[in-house]
C-alpha cells in the first residue's frame, strides 16, 4: 500500500488537549499538516494550538490550518456537528487519529455498573462515533488512514483493569472488523498498541468510588512508574505508522512482549505478567 501524501491535507486528532493526542498534534504541525484539535476540554485545546504556534516551522510563517473543536465524544448529535465543521474547515481530510480515553481502576467487587458502563462510553463508544461521523469526509479524499490507539491491554486483560481491558478489546475488534469492511477502499484502518507512555493518564483516571483514595493513588502511581516510552517517541511512530498505514503496530519493549506471550500461551500468560502487576492491581491493601 502506498504511503499516505499528507501535503495540503488535515488529520483529526482526538484527546489533543493533553498527553499523546497533543503531542502528535504537535509533530504533524510541524510536517506542516493541518490538524483538527478534538477534545471535550477547549482550554486544553487552546493551549494545544497555542504551543503549536511556537513550532519553528510554524513560527517561520509555514503554517497549517488548525481549528479547535470542543465535544463530548459521547454526545452523537454533537459529535455530528463537530464532523460537519471539521470537514467544511478542512476541505481535504486525510487521517483520523483517536487517543480520546480514561482509564478505571478498580475490582469487580468494587466498580459498579454505571462507572463500568462510563469507561465504556469514552473509551469505546466515543472512537466508533468520531470515526462514523468522520467516514463520509474521509472517503472523499484520495487516500486516507483511519489510525485508533487502543493499548497493551487490548492484548492482554490484567485483574484490577476489568472496564478498561474491556473498553480496549471493544475497540481492536471495532478496528480489525472496521479495516475489513474498508478494505479495497481508499480508507485504511490501523491499529496502535502502546505499552506504558509517560503521559500521566493513569494519575489523571478515575477509580471506583469504593476505593480508598489513598490505596488508589499507590496503585496509580505502581503503574506510572512502569511507564518508560516518551510521549515524544510514541507520537513519532504513531505519525508514522499513519503515514505508512500500518495495519498493526506495537510501541515499547512490553507490548511485543505481550504480544509474543499472549499467542504462545494464550489461556495461561496471566502467570507471567501478575508478579510485575502486583503493587498497580492492589486496590485493597490499606495504606499504612
Amino acid at each position: 500500500m502506498p504511503k499516505l501524501d499528507l501535503t495540503g491535507s488535515t488529520v483529526v486528532v482526538t484527546g489533543a488537549a493533553h498527553g499523546m493526542g497533543a503531542e502528535i498534534a504537535r509533530q504533524l504541525a510541524a510536517r506542516g499538516v493541518g490538524v483538527a484539535l478534538v477534545d471535550r476540554d477547549r482550554a486544553g485545546l487552546e493551549h494545544t494550538r497555542d504551543t503549536i504556534g511556537t513550532l519553528p516551522a510554524v513560527a517561520r510563517g509555514y503554517a497549517p490550518p488548525i481549528t479547535v473543536h470542543a465535544v463530548d465524544l459521547t454526545d452523537d448529535a454533537a459529535v455530528r456537528r463537530v464532523a460537519d465543521e471539521a470537514a467544511s474547515a478542512h476541505p481535504r481530510l486525510a487521517g483520523l487519529i483517536t487517543c480520546a480515553g480514561s482509564s478505571m481502576l478498580g475490582s469487580i467487587d468494587q466498580l459498579t455498573m454505571a462507572e463500568m458502563r462510563w469507561l465504556m462510553d469514552v473509551n469505546l463508544w466515543g472512537t466508533v462515533n468520531i470515526t462514523q461521523a468522520l467516514l463520509p469526509a474521509l472517503r472523499r479524499s484520495p487516500a486516507a488512514h483511519i489510525t485508533h490507539l487502543v493499548s497493551i491491554y487490548g492484548l492482554a486483560a490484567p485483574a484490577g483493569r476489568i472496564p478498561y481491558a474491556m473498553s480496549k478489546y471493544a475497540v481492536r475488534g471495532f478496528t480489525e472488523a472496521l479495516r475489513h469492511e474498508l478494505e479495497g477502499s481508499s480508507v485504511s484502518v490501523g491499529a496502535v498498541y502502546p505499552a506504558g507512555v509517560k503521559t500521566g493518564i493513569i494519575l489523571r483516571g478515575r477509580y471506583a468510588a469504593a476505593i480508598d483514595s489513598a490505596v488508589a493513588d499507590r496503585a496509580a502511581a505502581a503503574q506510572a512508574a512502569m511507564y518508560h516510552t516518551e510521549p515524544a517517541d510514541a507520537a513519532a511512530r504513531i505519525v508514522d505508522a499513519t503515514i505508512r498505514r500500518r495495519a498493526r503496530t506495537m510501541i515499547g519493549r512490553e507490548a511485543r512482549l505481550v504480544d509474543v506471550l499472549t499467542r504462545l500461551a494464550p489461556a495461561h500468560y496471566w502467570a507471567a505478567m501478575r508478579r510485575p502487576l502486583r503493587d498497580a492491581i492492589d486496590t485493597t491493601t490499606p495504606v499504612a
